[in-house]
């Protein structure tokens, strides 16, 4: 625990977290709160109610999950956990997200399709799809690549950058298309006429934007603090050579827990070896998403 204390701005740390939380919680509750108090509540009937679904789960799985699922390696009392396991709820976050996000998918089209509205018109859908295709392969690809001990340590440390960066752009494209699609709904459901003169529905999915738009910048910024990533394993290791001669520098995978510690200090003999294995493995702790 005293390493949790020692985390730098630890207690700026704690708030802006139990901020996000409780802001990602209560656009939830908005949400939940539109489609129950304002519009038809939900079921699955190809009518308005099955639509309901839509922004309830995009809110609930791709917002608020996916927020959470892209700061859990920074909760600092985690660090004494070990990195398989914390891929492994980072990875099962991801793909809670992503289920909902696809049942949210299904309800839209379902919903156009009973009615005969066109699909994929709108700079909204074509964003949230485009949102839903890049983050399904960002799943595969995290699977395949950071989850699996099959890579090799230099190429997770090569791909890990634009896992961090495609992940935090996907995250904003989603929030934006949220943003987009609650609009169009209320244009849609009101009319430009009545939404012009901000009756209380108008007024109160605004909030809920605002409140999305809170949670989103909470993350990005928890996410952007270098100095709040989890830090470098102690038992880092330089990868051998292929066909080189076994020194005990066997590369560490990332899937492991650190449990040969005893031996990270095996076949060090220059200091170009060291600086070489930190930063193999300060990249390898770089995720954020």
């Amino acid at each position: 625990m005293s390493g949790v204390r020692n985390m730098e701005d630890y207690g700026l740390f704690l708030a802006l977290l139990g901020s996000a939380l409780l802001v990602g919680f209560v656009s939830v509750v908005f949400s939940l709160v539109w489609v129950f108090n304002y519009r038809e509540g939900l079921g699955w009937d190809g009518g308005s109610a099955e639509f309901n679904w839509h922004p309830v789960l995009i809110v609930t799985g791709f917002v608020f999950i996916q927020g959470i699922a892209i700061i859990v390696y920074r909760l600092p009392w985690t660090w004494k956990c070990s990195k398989l396991l914390m891929k492994f709820i980072h990875a099962g976050l991801n793909t809670i997200a992503m289920i909902l996000a696809i049942v949210s998918m299904v309800a839209v089209f379902d919903y156009h399709n009973a009615r005969s509205i066109p699909n994929m018109y709108s700079l909204h859908s074509w964003i949230g799809l485009t949102a839903v295709i890049f983050y399904s392969l960002q799943l595969f690809l995290g699977f395949a690549i950071f989850l699996l001990p099959f890579a090799p340590v230099p190429l997770r440390a090569a791909l890990m950058p634009i896992h961090v960066y495609s992940g935090l752009l996907i995250f904003v494209a989603v929030i934006a298309s949220a943003l987009m699609g609650i609009t169009e709904k209320l244009l849609f459901a009101l009319n430009s006429t009545v939404y012009s003169t901000s009756p209380p529905e108008a007024i109160f999915v605004n909030c809920l934007g605002l409140l999305i738009v809170i949670f989103g910048a909470l993350i990005l910024w928890m996410a952007s603090r270098p100095h709040w990533k989890r830090p470098a394993e102690e038992n880092a290791k330089v990868q051998r050579p292929k066909g080189g001669a076994p020194e005990g520098t066997e590369a560490e995978s990332t899937m492991t827990d650190g449990s040969n510690a005893d031996k990270s200090d095996v076949g060090f003999n220059s200091e170009a070896a060291r600086k070489r294995n930190f930063k193999l493995d300060e990249a390898g702790q770089r995720s954020t998403m």
